[in-house]
């Protein structure tokens, strides 16, 4: 059977034939990781498929150690723990290579009288997209992740609680093509099976911090983008781990320096033309994209929580740390958090304030409805800057901490015309969950300064 079947034929196919006995149901969760279950094949193909699948309601409302409790739009202990359906999403379905007989497919959470339930994050990416589809725009979009890789496994690295541990290269291998033979193994097999799975990789290279690598994979319609996102880091998580290493996405492992994820950025028209461009000079913003960055800007600090969710976020935007700290843009500068290159077709912007750590969905969707704003009010660009802008003293400064973008975020009335009331209250509960965690914790620079001397 042909790779243009439809794609339930398709697994109906690879199963008839032997080859796939699971199907992996999965929902991204508020941090960007697939939660779900595995489904037998033939129980997927016969029922889940159609009639779609049960799934308890908190997995949309927990912190990363997954614990929920009140103050989320949905509270798991008041409803009784129930279930929300689980509806299948056949274009996102593809076959794992690092998990021999097994497809996955990922799916969108209803209410059992199938309404969305609207603060999922695809679901918070799909009504921006739909907003800009009422415009006749689609969005194109992609992730640069970038990831540590060490030589330990992940049981030894939780062992030693994380400290101590040897990264995959020893030195600043940026671009280099020596001084690579312990991570290659690993990040080889990464390109591969991804490329199996259905991704299709553009450039793969080492980069500043010992053991860190970045594989680019080619752009896509936006929410293909981010669904290929999750499956790569959940992916490269699970080969590494058969591989005898541990990786991380965190944004600041260290002092060094931190996992960044770009995110790139473009529109099209209904008939596929560039909306960026200028019609008559490939090269140049068209006013649409002009109202568009600007936008970017005047909702960058109030929309920071989507793209910086976590106390660790805020590490890797630090002064001297070569990521954003200031709010501005810049044609081709890195030192900018909105850095617009190409021209035509792939003439976009880069986000450069997202990290590792970033939910794809919130924040492409913080992206787009930033842009729309800018839009819909016809906002003036300001002039670029073509110079330091990390330097620049009169660069409007990007929250510096969680609690700083919480604030923003939970007062601002652009978020709450842009995502509505419910979508900014739950992700204000995730973000104070997160605060409260750290709060309680007493870290190991609390321990070194003050156990003796203090």
């Amino acid at each position: 059977m042909t790779t243009d079947a439809p794609p339930l034929e398709r697994l109906r196919a690879e199963v008839a034939a032997g080859r796939v006995q699971e199907v992996i149901v999965a929902v991204p969760d508020l941090q960007g990781r697939l939660q779900g279950s595995r489904l037998s094949a033939e129980h997927f193909l016969d029922e889940a498929a159609e009639e779609g699948f049960g799934a308890c309601v908190y997995l949309l409302a927990t912190d990363a150690e997954m614990e929920t409790g009140p103050g989320y739009a949905i509270d798991a202990w008041q409803s009784g723990f129930g279930d929300f359906v689980l509806r299948s999403d056949p274009a996102t379905l593809r076959f794992l290579p690092w998990d021999e007989g097994t497809a996955q497919v990922i799916a969108d959470a209803t209410w059992p009288g199938g309404d969305p339930v609207e603060i999922a994050p695809r679901r918070v990416l799909r009504t921006q997209l739909d907003r800009l589809a009422d415009r006749g725009l689609t969005a194109f979009a992609g992730t640069e992740l970038e990831f540590l890789v060490f030589d330990e496994t992940y049981q030894q690295a939780w062992d030693r609680n994380y400290h101590g541990l040897r990264p995959a290269t020893r030195y600043n291998v940026d671009y280099a093509l020596q001084g690579l033979s312990s991570i290659e193994p690993v990040v080889r097999r990464i390109r591969r099976e991804m490329v199996r799975a259905g991704l299709r990789m553009e450039t793969a290279r080492a980069e500043v911090h010992p053991g860190q690598y970045e594989i680019v994979f080619r752009y896509a319609e936006a929410m293909e983008t981010c669904d290929n996102h999750v499956v790569f880091k959940n992916g490269a998580k699970h080969i590494a781990a058969e591989m005898g290493h541990a990786l991380t996405f965190m944004p600041k492992f260290d002092e060094g320096e931190g996992n960044s994820c770009h995110l790139h950025l473009s529109l099209r028209g209904t008939d596929g033309s560039a909306a960026f461009a200028e019609e008559d000079d490939p090269a140049q913003m068209s006013a649409l994209m002009r109202h568009f960055v600007a936008g970017q800007l005047a909702c960058m600090a109030d929309f920071a929580l989507l793209m910086a969710p976590n106390i660790n976020s805020f590490k890797r935007l630090q002064p001297g740390a070569f990521a954003p700290t200031g709010i501005g843009w810049g044609r081709d500068n890195r030192t900018c958090p909105v850095r617009v290159v190409g021209s035509g077709h792939s003439l976009r912007l880069e986000h450069r304030v997202p990290g590792g750590d970033a939910n794809p969905y919130l924040a492409v969707a913080a992206a787009v409805g930033a842009g729309l704003y800018g839009i819909d009010n016809t906002l003036p660009l300001p002039a670029p800057h073509s110079s330091n802008a990390l330097a620049d003293p009169e660069v409007p400064q990007l929250p510096r901490t969680l609690t700083e973008a919480l604030h923003r975020w939970e007062s601002s009335e652009i978020a709450a015309a842009v995502f509505g009331e419910s979508v900014v209250a739950h992700y204000a509960r995730a973000a104070r969950t997160e605060l409260a965690a750290f709060e309680r914790s007493v870290t190991d620079w609390e321990r070194v300064r003050g156990f003796e001397r203090l």
